[in-house]
């Protein structure tokens, strides 16, 4: 049995319920050397993303990880105020986290990942399940950083399935398009997690019941705040349960699960100010007949995965 090499992580994350089980799934991890985490305001604001971060960091044993706040407003526009209606209040289903003992460090996201990728020059790997805006502010403060970084994975985008904040634009990518252009043109390894998986892979109600009664406290308690966002898609898939849209691209950037359908190919991100804002625009021509890349390019985008993400994150999780 092969066993991928230990990697250097950075994750950008705006920590609601499902950031919250990716980080689980990250710490849990023996092929991942979680680095530091930057925050970004999306599912709440980056700042109380820092301490859900924080607070899970801690009741996993790690609290050495350094957790830095980063963009509150986008780009282009300020930050919205959240989905608390899906995430909870407080971003992880309102339950109340053990607070940590230890506070961000004083960098911004920014600057902690351009610090990393100095440090990890080669071998950094960057997992971002939040806005881009982090990416993006990093790119511009250092334009050599996109040559130091091993591999983006970005969860975000539609290519072939509809949005979800709009007709075409998928939350991460249409709350900042701007940053996502950016990130998608730099010329880094970017691998495109798009709706098109991350909504046929789910957990359930007796998943969630596995993660309660799990040995570890962090499992437990990614159990308790999935039951506030497994009752908002009760009228999206008819029954309790959820996606698993940051999870799954964690898990595609360990490397456990693998992509059997992801081709290189030309991704474009609508800007402009029209209905069209936040599409991911892939092309995919000529790929009838299975994947096909694109000479030349290094953005991919993920449309089929080797196995469901379900059994194997919750054995890991729980420790099985």
């Amino acid at each position: 049995m092969t066993t991928n090499p230990i990697s250097p992580v950075y994750f950008d994350c705006d920590t609601g319920v499902d950031d919250s089980v990716a980080l689980g799934y990250l710490l849990a991890s023996p092929e991942v050397d979680l680095v530091g985490i930057g925050t970004v305001s999306g599912n709440t604001d980056a700042a109380r993303a820092a301490v859900n971060s924080l607070d899970l960091l801690a009741l996993a044993g790690r609290p050495n990880v350094p957790v830095a706040v980063g963009a509150t407003n986008w780009l282009a526009r300020p930050f919205n105020g959240g989905v608390p209606h899906i995430h909870g209040a407080n971003g992880v289903g309102n339950v109340d986290l053990p607070p940590a003992q230890v506070s961000p460090v004083a960098e911004s996201a920014a600057d902690l990942l351009v610090r990393l990728s100095r440090e990890h020059a080669g071998r950094l790997r960057i997992i971002a399940v939040g806005p881009l805006t982090n990416l993006a502010l990093a790119l511009s403060r250092d334009p050599s950083l996109a040559g130091r970084i091993a591999s983006v994975t970005v969860m975000g985008g539609a290519a072939m399935v509809p949005g979800n904040i709009s007709a075409v634009a998928e939350a991460n990518i249409g709350n900042d398009p701007e940053a996502a252009r950016q990130v998608v043109t730099a010329g880094w390894p970017v691998t495109l997690v798009p709706l098109d998986v991350t909504q046929q892979n789910t957990l359930d109600d007796a998943d969630r019941a596995r993660l309660l009664s799990a040995p570890g406290p962090l499992p437990r308690v990614l159990g308790q705040i999935l039951d506030h966002y497994f009752d908002f898609h009760v009228p999206v898939f008819g029954r309790r349960g959820c996606p698993l849209h940051d999870p799954l691209a964690a898990a595609l950037a360990v490397g456990v699960i693998k992509p059997t359908n992801a081709p290189a190919v030309e991704i474009e991100v609508d800007a402009t100010p029209g209905p069209g804002r936040g599409q991911t625009l892939c092309d995919l021509r000529g790929q009838n007949l299975g994947p096909v890349d694109q000479p030349g390019r290094v953005t991919r985008v993920v449309l089929a995965t080797s196995e469901p993400l379900g059994p194997h994150l919750i054995g890991r999780l729980s420790g099985a």
